[in-house]
């Protein structure tokens, strides 16, 4: 999703550079080593702290979401399909990267192998564009809901939904699969130290001793063409969904219908925000210290997971009853 520029200077890098037996023409190395936050090597451990903490909070809500949604039938709706598949694709994203951090912060374990990286640098880009995938589904399914209620239930049937998330997964899964493949195909001859906390793409191929413009040239298509298509959809359902609003008869009505969407403004906000802003102050703010740009990188992926199963949870009335129900019965 977001580009990390690689801007570090050569005297910054090297107290943590290789003897030149090693850092001379290797065309794929065995493995690479994760910086964590450069400039912040001190304050590692005070870092992990929030980290583990936004980490747990993140699967246990996320977990809680499944769980609920499996164990009421009522729940078995459109809506709720695609807060599952958030959720999944939540706990998936954040554990692809947070267990890798945190070794790093703790046990200063900051090998990783070669495929390890690109394996990891598929998963990011495919959940993250899987998760934008499924806040346009979700914002579909609120407009049909809203502008659309009596037609809901055969426009959104459960094949339908299985057809989107299908789509969902493909698109996602089929976009990602260049960026590992063009980081293979680079050669490495410089060094395999990457200024990161994980295997991000452009901090990844800028270590190349090749011209990598293709890998950047399609970093941009996809921010701008793929995810800003999915920006474009999902504010024209919104809009849509504003003019039903302001157009029911009483205020208590339109206060009701808009909390049921709510939520879903809260969590696109949430994604989209840190995401077009880190791309942003990565592109731009070149006086912006490194260890806020990882920082930011690491927020936007850690931020997400964290307020989702939150913003549903209390902003869901039906989730919430579900939930209140569980720990009033469980205490009976």
């Amino acid at each position: 999703m977001q580009e990390t520029p690689f801007c570090l200077r050569v005297e910054q890098l090297l107290p943590y550079s290789m003897s030149d037996s090693n850092t001379t023409n290797f065309t794929n190395p065995s493995t690479f080593i994760l910086l964590g936050i450069p400039g912040l090597e001190m304050a590692h451990v005070w870092i992990s702290i929030p980290f583990c903490t936004m980490y747990a909070i993140a699967i246990l809500g996320n977990f809680t979401i499944l769980f609920i949604v499996k164990r009421e039938p009522s729940l078995h709706g459109p809506m709720y399909y695609f807060l599952c598949m958030l959720a999944i694709t939540d706990l998936v994203l954040s554990t692809s990267t947070v267990p890798k951090m945190l070794n790093i912060f703790w046990f200063n374990s900051t090998k990783i192998d070669f495929s390890a990286c690109l394996t990891q640098m598929y998963f990011i880009h495919c959940f993250s564009g899987m998760e934008s995938g499924i806040l346009v589904a979700l914002a579909f399914d609120r407009y049909v809901a809203i502008c659309h209620p009596l037609r809901h239930s055969t426009t959104l049937t459960n094949s339908v939904v299985v057809k989107i998330g299908l789509a969902i997964v493909l698109r996602s899964g089929i976009l990602a699969l260049p960026y590992p493949f063009l980081a293979r195909r680079w050669p490495y001859c410089r060094t395999n130290i990457v200024p990161h906390s994980y295997c991000e793409h452009i901090a990844v191929v800028k270590l190349a001793c090749a011209d990598t413009r293709l890998s950047s040239y399609y970093g941009l298509f996809i921010l701008f063409f793929v995810i800003g298509l999915d920006v474009f959809l999902i504010t024209l359902s919104y809009i849509q969904i504003l003019r039903a609003i302001f157009n029911l008869p009483t205020k208590d009505a339109r206060l009701k219908t808009f909390g049921t969407c709510g939520s879903h403004l809260c969590a696109i906000l949430v994604f989209y925000i840190p995401d077009f802003f880190s791309s942003i102050t990565h592109r731009f703010g070149h006086n912006v210290p490194l260890h806020f740009l990882i920082l930011l990188a690491n927020v936007y992926l850690l931020v997400p997971p964290l307020l989702h199963p939150i913003i549903y949870g209390v902003r869901t009335k039906q989730i919430w009853d579900r939930l209140l129900r569980l720990f009033s019965h469980k205490g009976t």
